[in-house]
């Protein structure tokens, strides 16, 4: 898969080696750039197996006191990391400062469009009011606000769901798990997190004064979790579990479940696409499930 052109010799970091993280630093790196990774177990996890002799893997673990060196001549980074469970921003709270001290020329930070909150099914932009009914969506605005406060070369790249290989409904509908939930006029947004990875080297490819501080990362096609389930199992070719309405369930589900609930927004990715010119892979789940599932089957032993 190609993404935007990186420059050879470039040297990144991303902070937090997880799914996206890790999908990143694999491009960049087939870009030609050399990519270090944190991670806070004691060796890179399972998914980074064979490694790139391009990526390089940090130990970053605030909580036990694991801060790590930063290789010198950074010249891109990305924080993947969410808030921790105090609301606070690791990465913040350690690597700023050695962050200053790098030639850095982009540094992307991954947010979340639920600082926009509930608008009832309404459409936002970047210009939009950011109201955040969630703990989790609050502390991640905070964050974000402060990071693009740091004095650095700061993007913030707002995301909704990330769906890819293996985090779509295939293995819930196979196991008999999924559950066919429907709640009127409920939508969702979601985004591949190859069009993450697109979005993030399509806009550091940009002249820095055509960067945008704050850029939505979203899909073409906000639609009812119910109808993303719908064409997984027709991909699969398995039936769908029984429909149950939101009102009648919500008493069963946790806290967590009931959050995804809470917000009911549609997001728009025009500032991305037409403004800037990015052209998604996947502009709609329909795509994007197909080339997962794809790719799940082209892994499995």
């Amino acid at each position: 898969m190609t993404f935007g052109a990186v420059n050879r010799g470039a040297r990144f970091l991303v902070v937090g080696g997880g799914y996206t993280g890790l999908r990143f630093a694999r491009a960049a790196a087939q870009q030609g750039a050399e990519v270090w990774l944190t991670t806070r177990q004691p060796t890179p996890p399972a998914a980074a197996q064979p490694q790139d002799e391009r990526l390089h893997w940090l130990r970053f673990d605030a909580e036990n006191g694991q801060i790590p060196a930063l290789p010198a001549n950074l010249s891109h980074g990305l924080i993947t990391l969410p808030p921790g469970r105090d609301g606070r921003d690791a990465a913040l709270q350690h690597l700023l400062e050695p962050l200053r001290q790098q030639p850095l020329q982009w540094l992307g930070y991954l947010s979340t469009t639920g600082v926009y909150g509930d608008v009832q099914g309404g459409w936002v932009d970047e210009r939009s009011a950011t109201n955040p009914s969630l703990a989790r969506s609050r502390a991640r605005l905070q964050c974000e606000q402060q990071w693009l406060a740091s004095g650095l070369p700061v993007q913030s790249f707002r995301l909704p769901a990330i769906y890819g290989p293996g985090r779509c409904p295939f293995e819930q509908l196979r196991s008999g798990k999924a559950r066919l939930v429907h709640k009127p006029g409920q939508v969702f947004c979601r985004i591949h997190v190859d069009d993450i990875v697109g979005a993030l080297l399509h806009a550091l490819a940009l002249p820095a004064e055509q960067r945008p501080a704050v850029l939505n990362v979203s899909d073409d096609a906000p639609c009812p979790s119910s109808e993303t389930l719908g064409y997984a199992a027709h991909l699969l070719g398995c039936k769908l579990p029984e429909l149950q309405r939101f009102e009648q369930v919500a008493g069963t589900l946790s806290p967590m479940a009931l959050s995804f609930w809470a917000d009911n927004r549609r997001v728009s990715n025009r500032l991305l696409c037409q403004d800037l010119g990015y052209q998604l892979r996947y502009p709609s789940y329909r795509e994007g499930f197909r080339a997962s599932l794809a790719e799940e089957l082209a892994q499995a032993p």
